[in-house]
């Protein structure tokens, strides 16, 4: 996995960590009794963006180690999620030729 792939990679796990992150902990202004006028009850009366960003970062740096050293060690590859059948085999190795 190169430098620019790692990043991307990254980027997509914080993101999708971002939006599991968000609703977790929220508090509504229907829940508080603090409707704001012109606002629906289901809005989120405060939220911490710094904390959630902290806390998304840990999670997200986390979840990335480890998905990167399956991919940079090989441990798992995509001939693994072949359940069906539909990869071509892999050419033998064992210099039979055949």
């Amino acid at each position: 996995m190169g430098i620019t792939s790692g990043i991307v990679l990254y980027a997509v796990i914080w993101f999708m960590t971002l939006f599991v992150m968000l609703p977790i902990g929220l508090s509504t202004q229907g829940d508080e009794g603090e409707i704001v006028p012109g606002t629906h009850a289901g809005s989120p009366a405060r939220i911490s963006m710094k904390r959630k960003a902290f806390w998304t970062t840990v999670w997200a740096t986390l979840i990335w180690a480890v998905v990167a050293s399956i991919i940079v060690w090989g441990g798992f590859t995509a001939r693994d999620l072949d359940w069906f059948g539909r990869m071509t085999p892999l050419p033998s190795t064992d210099g039979s030729g055949g």
